[in-house]
């Protein structure tokens, strides 16, 4: 396709968002909840088209992971346009006032949120992330341009054509969220030095496309960063709740960035946990991959080398190491951890409060599952992402981490 159908897309996401900026909670709400009757109305319609994609995948033979994340059945669709509603009972951030003051001279200063405007996405096999950012992107006011990747490119037609029809059946327009899929990787590209066009761009992904995108584009990133997600059992951790927490962080759904790729256990909690441990992992079909010391204490663990320590496994596979001390434990996190979420299981106010304070993650938790790391569990109805980094926004990100502000100034007739 030409570039002029290309920055076409991108124009008309823009000006519909102009008009989005202004609309009313209650025309939003509208309109998302015309989103999720459209997704729950045309169930077959998108499982159909999720199943070429699928076809697709294993053809290709892109790994269970992936496909896991690619699926798009009856129960998670109606997931996703319960996720819709949602978004509609969560306060509208567009207008709340931040902080203001009155200067000594009368003039009125109000700083108030604001959308940012047009909010681009580029994700691969994602499908849900279509609806999700497109959901908070209306509530939050913003335009959004998708690039879902080829691996779910009839499933992302199929949600972005229903998303489209439902905002045009309402007073918004449904210019304001659009698809670049067609224009392939060279759209992507694109998308990324489409300054003027996009104000924000967020990958989710790979650490490869993360990378990519973070170190290639022109336009400004929040990065959304990979899962190499830690869980530390302590020498005071309760034996049930050491079970129960690393059985639930790995297993749970082993293919998301919340799953724990990582099990730490202290040497004075070794002895009586880790075998008890290990069976319950291996009775849940993971591969364990563990250093001298926890192969000698534990049977069906494979030996563990460097890349294991960094490997983000998508999959039912696990480091497993022992440590002497809680600070050898935060060494470890420290060297190996890619800032997403870290948990601590443990008794010990002390060891909690500094892991707590230590651990430099997004999300940092004691005696919680990892997989609480999500935006619909934090109560924000979706995320866009969990953003790793420490500007702007940190951990899952909702309808506020999709505004930016501006201040107001209400005079009288000062001059300075």
């Amino acid at each position: 396709m030409s570039s002029d159908a290309f920055l076409d897309k991108l124009s008309r996401a823009r000006s519909a968002s102009r008009s989005l900026a202004t609309a009313t909670t209650a025309q939003k709400n509208v309109a998302l909840a015309a989103i999720a009757d459209a997704i729950e109305g045309a169930i077959p319609q998108i499982v159909a088209a999720n199943e070429l994609d699928l076809a697709r995948g294993r053809e290709q033979q892109i790994g269970d992971g992936l496909l896991d994340r690619l699926l798009l059945d009856e129960a998670r669709l109606i997931g996703l346009a319960n996720s819709v509603r949602d978004v509609m009972g969560i306060p509208d951030p567009v207008g709340e006032i931040v902080r203001g003051s009155t200067l000594a001279n009368g003039v009125q200063l109000t700083q108030v949120r604001v959308p940012f405007g047009v909010v681009g996405a580029i994700y691969e096999a994602r499908p849900n992330v279509t609806v999700d950012i497109a959901a908070l992107a209306l509530k939050s006011g913003n335009g959004a341009v998708l690039r879902g990747g080829s691996a779910a490119e009839n499933s992302n037609r199929v949600l972005v054509e229903l998303i489209q029809r439902a905002i045009s059946s309402t007073d918004l327009n449904g210019d304001v969220v659009q698809t670049i899929d067609e224009f392939g990787r060279e759209g992507a590209a694109r998308l990324m030095r489409a300054r003027g066009y996009i104000d924000v761009l967020i990958p989710r992904g790979s650490a490869g496309l993360i990378s990519t995108v973070v170190q290639e584009s022109t336009v400004p990133v929040i990065e959304t960063g990979s899962g190499l997600v830690h869980v530390y059992v302590d020498a005071s951790a309760d034996d049930q709740k050491a079970l129960e927490i690393v059985k639930n962080s790995k297993t749970h759904r082993p293919s998301v960035c919340n799953a724990a790729e990582t099990l730490l256990v202290h040497r004075d909690a070794a002895d009586r946990l880790l075998p008890k441990l290990a069976t319950v992992l291996l009775d849940e079909n993971v591969s364990l991959y563990g250093d001298d010391k926890s192969r000698a204490l534990a049977s069906g663990l494979s030996e563990a080398n460097e890349e294991v320590w960094s490997t983000e496994h998508h999959a039912l596979e696990m480091g497993v190491k022992i440590v002497e001390s809680l600070d050898e434990a935060l060494e470890h996190i420290e060297r190996y951890s890619t800032r997403h979420t870290e948990s601590i299981v443990t008794e010990n106010y002390e060891n909690a409060q500094r892991f707590l304070a230590e651990v430099d993650s997004a999300v940092v938790m004691v005696n919680a599952s990892t997989r609480f790391t999500d935006g619909g569990e934090f109560g924000f109805g979706a995320e866009v992402g969990i953003s790793t980094q420490k500007l702007h926004a940190r951990g899952p990100m909702g309808l506020p981490e999709l505004t930016s502000t501006k201040w107001l100034v209400r005079g009288s007739g000062q001059i300075r």
